[in-house]
């Protein structure tokens, strides 16, 4: 088994409970970063995309762990290509290595963000979401039950091809979203081969983003692309007759608010016209829809409140969606050399982790402690070289202990594994 320990060298910045740094006075402290794979074999591992508002790839008890396998990592999976559907245990070892259990399996999936897993929060030991696809293409989500071994409910609608796009930390939805028209209009984040009802439409009123209670599966529309483009068009922007669409969607820590990115005019839809990416928010009941916030990039993530932690200025900056404007920044180029890397804040909000691609086939992540302004950099984590959809993103995903990262990355063999990255910190 890979297991490497590192005593590396990192820097001190103090900080203030706003997050704005000082940089003056830094200190040299010793963190201990230890990097093991946790998967092996021929097929590829993964668990899908980053981990953004509290997305937890482990059980609450921290023994298990959910991740996908392929056998391939050369093209998107299309119909009848499915990935299996996995449980480690990291409390079980056999031969030197962790038992790894078969589940299921998902058409519902591609390399990129997974099958969109979650732990439900009403039964995060036991319960997981997931989705799927069925023979005709429609896109749904699966609720699937440890302890019963079997699907135990399924949100199905009609010929729509709505799937889970995010839960809410605190439980009682998620949101949904089409990953037919995702596949159409952005492939990468899609499900090739499934079926659009929207297909011809450039902002239908029966899509956006959808809002699934748990319990009893009820869906609404929360806001819609007729309503998103209507929005966009009263604040100027050139939304009229666009092909709208959504990749993600993220939930605020308290769960009051959703924050997203509507895109138009990209790679695989070109319309001649310049392309749309504009940040929005929207309260969890539908109000407050802000269209086209100050733009902060990369892949942005929510700290405490109503604050968003993002790229600006090729700096990593705080900005807050109801003052609508930037009121902090994070460390300096030293520590963030790409500020738009993909980024994940820990769960007790003490640590932020932001992983980037040098270019050159290597995954690199910082640790930042937003409380004593600690940091470390990592190992580098080989990617290889994909070309156009395909890609490892660093996507990190913290547990619940606030001292494990997991991620991905090309193992000796050259296949797709999974790796946590534990941090044993010696604080001040």
């Amino acid at each position: 088994m890979d297991r490497r320990k590192f005593i590396i060298n990192s820097s001190k910045t103090a900080i203030g409970f706003n997050f704005i740094p000082t940089i003056a006075n830094c200190k040299i402290r010793n963190i201990e970063i230890e990097k093991e794979q946790i998967t092996f074999g021929s097929n590829h591992h993964f668990f899908g995309y980053i981990g953004q508002s509290l997305t937890i790839p482990w059980s609450k008890s921290g023994n298990k762990l959910i991740c996908l396998s392929t056998s391939f990592h050369d093209h998107l999976p299309g119909k009848g290509e499915a990935a299996d559907v996995n449980l480690i245990y990291l409390d079980r070892k056999n031969s030197g290595y962790y038992e790894l259990e078969k589940l299921d399996e998902t058409q519902g999936w591609n390399h990129q963000q997974g099958t969109m897993f979650y732990w439900n929060p009403h039964s995060p030991d036991n319960q997981f979401f997931f989705n799927d696809r069925d023979p005709n293409g429609i896109v749904y989500t699966v609720l699937y039950d440890l302890q019963k071994n079997e699907r135990i409910k399924t949100y199905r609608y009609s010929h729509q091809s709505f799937g889970n796009s995010g839960v809410c930390p605190l439980g009682k939805y998620f949101l949904a979203i089409n990953y037919a028209r995702i596949a159409r209009l952005r492939p990468v984040t899609g499900y090739k081969d499934s079926y659009d009802w929207t297909e011809g439409v450039a902002a239908p009123k029966d899509d956006g983003i959808a809002i699934i209670d748990i319990k009893n599966g009820e869906k609404k529309v929360l806001i819609s692309f007729e309503q998103m483009a209507k929005g966009l068009e009263m604040k100027g922007f050139d939304a009229k007759g666009r092909n709208l669409f959504i990749n993600h969607t993220l939930w605020s820590r308290d769960g009051q608010w959703i924050y997203f990115f509507i895109r138009a005019g990209w790679k695989s839809d070109k319309d001649g016209r310049e392309g749309l990416n504009l940040a929005c928010s929207i309260k969890v009941d539908g109000n407050l829809f802000v269209p086209g916030h100050q733009h902060i990039g990369g892949h942005p993530e929510w700290a405490r409140g109503t604050e968003i932690i993002g790229s600006y200025n090729n700096q990593q900056v705080v900005y807050d969606i109801l003052l609508k404007k930037v009121i902090g920044t994070l460390g300096n180029n030293d520590i963030f050399p790409k500020p738009e890397g993909d980024i994940s804040l820990s769960p007790d909000g003490n640590w932020l982790v932001n992983g980037y691609n040098n270019k050159f086939g290597s995954n690199f992540y910082t640790i930042f402690n937003l409380e004593s302004g600690e940091w470390v950099k990592t190992p580098s984590f080989d990617t290889g070289f994909y070309k156009k959809d395909l890609r490892i993103d660093p996507a990190p995903r913290w547990n619940h202990e606030n001292n494990q990262i997991l991620v991905s990355g090309l193992d000796k063999n050259g296949i797709r594994q999974l790796f946590i990255i534990s941090i044993h910190h010696k604080p001040f």
